[in-house]
């Protein structure tokens, strides 16, 4: 590495620790020139950039932070930790480039947000599905809410059932 306060190409390493669940390696590093520290980050490169396609057809590359900023939305001033937001969003991201190498329709990462959303908070989900499946009607709007309201609630363990 270059020192960024001389320009020496003499470095050493004195620590190195996994951040970001493991996703990134922060360094520490001492150049041996000027002896001043500074801190660098290894990330892996996103060799294929999974693209979504829009309505239009349009084709544009995946940004998870464009599903953060639909979350946020929806979540608004509603009691939902930042935590959570954020886990959806990483879950939703992992699943989309496990599932999907190249291309996937902004339909179904919707589909998967909304999923999330209806599992973390009902309003959330309403907020978020409004806009994404474009209802533009109260009629619309009163469906999906008794659809939601005759669902039964997502049970993680079994035994809850007992």
């Amino acid at each position: 590495m270059i020192c960024p306060y001389c320009g020496s190409n003499d470095d050493k390493v004195i620590d190195s620790r996994s951040t970001e669940a493991g996703r990134v390696i922060r360094r520490r590093r001492q150049c041996l020139a000027c002896e001043k520290r500074y801190t660098t980050y290894e990330r892996v490169e996103q060799a294929n950039r999974l693209m979504v396609v829009k309505k239009d057809g349009s084709r544009v590359p995946f940004n998870p932070e464009n599903i953060a900023k639909g979350v946020a939305a929806a979540c608004g001033k509603l009691p939902i930790p930042a935590e959570h937001k954020a886990a959806l969003v990483e879950q939703v991201e992992e699943e989309l480039h496990q599932e999907f190498e190249r291309e996937v329709t902004s339909r179904l990462v919707g589909e998967r947000v909304m999923a999330r959303l209806r599992a973390l908070h009902p309003v959330a989900y309403i907020r978020f599905s409004i806009e994404h499946l474009g209802m533009d009607t109260l009629g619309d709007i009163r469906r999906e809410v008794d659809d939601l309201m005759a669902r039964p609630g997502e049970v993680r363990n079994q035994q809850d059932l007992f």
